[in-house]
Formats: C-alpha cells, structure tokens, sequence
C-alpha cells in the first residue's frame, strides 16, 4: 500500500475537494461531520486488542525511522523520509494536511508500548469523506503478526461508521504480494490495473484499484459478529 510519507509525495499511498450542487441535505450533512471530525484538535485514539492507533508525536520520529527506514519495507514506498529529522517534518505536515484537508494520519502502536512502529492513513476525495482513499506501511518485525489487520479493521471502522465513507479505495503495486493479499484478505475487491500509475528509483509499475464500500463492511463484520 502506498502512504503519504513525504511532505511533497507519499507513495505506497499511505505517505479536492469536489463541490457538487445537487447534493441532497443529508449528504450535505454526512461530508460536514466528516470533515468536523477529521479536523478536529487532535485525532481520537482508536485503541484495539493488540494495536492502538493515535496522533503522532514529534518524539515519534525515531521510533519510525528505525521501523520504517529498512530497505524492505519501502521497496514499495516512493518519497518516504530517509532521516528523523525527514520524519520530524512528516509529523508537522501531517498535522497540518490533517487541519487543513482532512487528511488523517495514525501512529500504528503495538499495545502496552510507548512508541509507533507504522502508520495507516485516510484522506478524502470527494465530498467530505464520502469517497475515500487510505493507505498503510508497517515495521519488516512486525508483519505476519496480525497486528496490521486488527489496526486496518479500527481504521476502516473509524471511517465507516464514524466519517460516513461510503466508498473506500486503496492502490497496491501489482507486485506487492503482501500488500494485496493484506487488502484481500480485509474483504476489497480488486477493480482493476492501472497502467503505468507508480514510479518508484527509476522504475515504473502498474497499480492494483480496490476498494472496499461501507455496506460491505457492514454486512462482513455483522456476520462476523453473528458467527462468533
């Protein structure tokens, strides 16, 4: 997946607003709780069984750079801070793109410890935040403990349920196996392949289009519920 980890790019996208005149009421509703919430003074903690998502902090940078920095985790990542002084200005950014945009930003903090060791992000591309994007990047020490799908299960509920996402859309890299099975695996479907769309140290690759709608959502976790 691709976040925003730069302050100019953000590739693996994890690192406009479109007005339309015949929005209906309700809708106009649903975009300004939307944005209220995202640009609020500072990001509710979403906190989970082994994972809690929260605001990052500028002590953070770090804690990221150790996580993040390894050349396996941005083999897929395009822009990505490559000092913690980068990811000290990152977090800055990221709290400014979150009040002025909507663009949320959430430390990935494995629970009972101090400090992150990925993020996961959600910014709007329409109205408020009715069509959707997010993206995510995790610490290589971290993968295959399930602590990405419990934070990505938060994320995706915080903007269901919360910000009123009717549509939610990721990209992968067509070669991102992990990537695409994580997105998989959390019920998206697989529209399409765009060409050409990633460019990443000289190379140029296709995207995988998912995206994942909130009456499927629903629909998953009720019976997910049920089946317990």
């Amino acid at each position: 997946m691709s976040p925003h980890l730069a302050a100019d790019a953000v590739e693996r996208r994890a690192f406009k607003r479109v007005e339309r005149a015949d929005n209906r009421e309700s809708t106009d509703v649903s975009c300004a709780v939307g944005l209220a919430l995202a640009r609020g003074r500072r990001l509710p903690t979403l906190q989970g069984e082994t994972v809690v998502l929260r605001e990052l902090r500028q002590r953070d940078a770090p804690s990221l750079m150790a996580h993040l920095g390894d050349p396996a985790v941005l083999e897929f990542v395009s822009g990505a801070p490559r000092t913690t002084v980068e990811f000290r200005r990152f977090i800055r950014w990221s709290r400014e793109e979150r009040r002025s945009r909507g663009h949320l930003t959430f430390g990935l903090v494995p629970a009972g410890t101090p400090n992150p060791v990925g993020i996961v992000q959600m910014w709007p591309i329409e109205p408020g935040f009715q069509t959707a994007e997010w993206g995510f990047v995790v610490g290589k020490a971290f993968w295959g403990t399930g602590m990405f799908h419990e934070a990505a299960r938060l994320l995706l509920g915080f903007g269901f349920l919360e910000l009123g996402v009717l549509r939610l859309e990721a990209r992968t890299v067509a070669g991102d196996r992990r990537g695409n099975w994580a997105l998989q695996r959390l019920g998206a479907t697989a529209e399409g392949r765009l060409r050409a769309a990633f460019r990443c140290r000289g190379a140029v690759l296709d995207h995988v289009m998912w995206s994942i709608l909130a009456t499927e959502w629903t629909a998953r976790t009720r019976t997910a519920r049920d089946g317990r």
